[in-house]
């Protein structure tokens, strides 16, 4: 009984498998630089191969964590909150947001955008996959468009993308880290030729940071 009370609380966002969670500074995109705590959510059935958080895939090994628990941890250390995973889409955004807002938190996400929008959010950086895409109508909402390159063939996916984004979204490609060497030239060829583009890299990995 105590079990399936715990599950009803996930399905309504009252509680999150929640993996872990740090203050750190943010690497990627927009906000790089930028001191951030991160919460990040378990739970991901997009599945890429050189996904560098493989342990977050399956929620069942994470901890259902009372979103009041999770606010208040984030309160105590920076006022941008940046929830990820995971997909954290997987689970019903409402509750944590609505939280987190009330405390005067900025409200970040990094999301494939696989599963449909919840949440009040301040920043949405949106990261299509190709294995399983974005669905309703998050690439108009997104403030942020990054998507990361293994191949060539990625590029021609990204331009996909942008097409469907608003005019005011920041545009940014990111070489996958395993394979940084090649596919950085051939990021940066790409957006000196097309500088609607910028390159984001992974700086907190330079950095020696969560």
């Amino acid at each position: 009984m105590v079990e399936k009370d715990i599950m009803t609380k996930v399905e309504k966002g009252a509680m999150l498998p929640l993996m872990e969670e740090f203050y750190t500074i943010q690497g990627e995109g927009y906000h790089k630089g930028t001191a951030a705590y991160f919460i990040r959510i378990g739970g991901c059935d997009v599945g890429c191969h050189w996904c560098d958080v493989k342990e977050s895939w399956n929620a069942a090994t994470h901890p259902p964590t009372a979103i009041e628990s999770i606010a208040a941890n984030a309160a105590t250390y920076s006022n941008t909150i940046v929830v990820t995973g995971g997909e954290p889409l997987t689970w019903d955004m409402g509750p944590l947001t609505r939280l987190l807002k009330d405390k005067d938190l900025s409200t970040h996400i990094e999301t494939s955008g696989a599963y449909p929008l919840t949440g009040n959010w301040d920043w949405i950086c949106l990261s299509p996959k190709k294995n399983k895409g974005p669905v309703g109508d998050i690439h108009k909402k997104a403030h942020e468009l990054k998507v990361i390159v293994y191949n060539r063939d990625d590029l021609r996916f990204a331009e996909e993308h942008a097409a469907k984004v608003s005019e005011q979204c920041v545009l940014y490609l990111q070489p996958e880290w395993s394979v940084r060497d090649k596919v950085t030239p051939l990021i940066v060829d790409y957006v000196m030729k097309n500088p609607k583009w910028k390159v984001s890299l992974q700086t907190h990995k330079y950095l020696n940071i969560p």
